[in-house]
């Protein structure tokens, strides 16, 4: 299976909203104590555990397709997990979901495009913007003070459930660690 979090490379990026999938697979990485197995053809920062591969493009957002598909089709990989920043949910909601609509996000209109929609998603809400017209800045911003308490546990969470979506199906998985947002105290 490959794994992929979505995300902008360079140090300037780590810590905001839109690299949320980086943080997960980060996260993964350091559990399984993956593998570098990164090739410069990949466009993505590549590692191996077991039968699993782990993904982070380095395309920025915007081709994060170009990416997956190089990986997918050179390991002749059929299912896929993605990663990915939500605006369409609150501040610390896990969801799950196969296949479905990009909603604007460029980094899953690229991966579309390059292997269709028939791969699983993980959507991690990091809320809206008050005014629409702010949204690239808010997903290019890191998360609030009163967010980053929150980020450990969130980012254990997804990882958690993840690690499970290799052995379970989506509904058990959603069953267990679905979450509608965080409560800010």
């Amino acid at each position: 299976m490959l794994i992929v979090g979505l995300g902008n490379p360079g140090q300037a990026y780590e810590q905001n909203r839109h690299n949320i999938g980086f943080l997960v697979i980060d996260e993964l990485i350091r559990r399984c104590q993956a593998v570098d197995i990164t090739k410069t053809s990949f466009e993505g920062m590549l590692y191996r555990c077991h039968s699993h591969y782990f993904l982070k493009p380095t395309t920025f957002m915007n081709l994060s397709g170009r990416s997956i598909a190089a990986v997918k089709h050179f390991y002749k990989i059929d299912d896929v997990i993605v990663i990915h920043d939500d605006l369409d949910l609150l501040f610390g909601a896990l969801r799950f979901k196969h296949g479905g609509g990009h909603g604007g996000h460029n980094g899953l209109k690229s991966t579309d495009a390059a292997i269709s929609r028939a791969y699983t998603r993980v959507r991690m809400g990091i809320g809206k913007p008050e005014h629409k017209g702010d949204v690239a800045a808010y997903v290019l911003h890191d998360f609030s003070k009163d967010e980053q308490p929150y980020l450990s546990e969130w980012i254990s969470r997804a990882a958690d459930a993840v690690e499970l979506l290799l052995h379970e199906n989506i509904e058990t998985v959603s069953s267990k660690y679905a979450v509608k947002k965080i409560e800010i105290e």
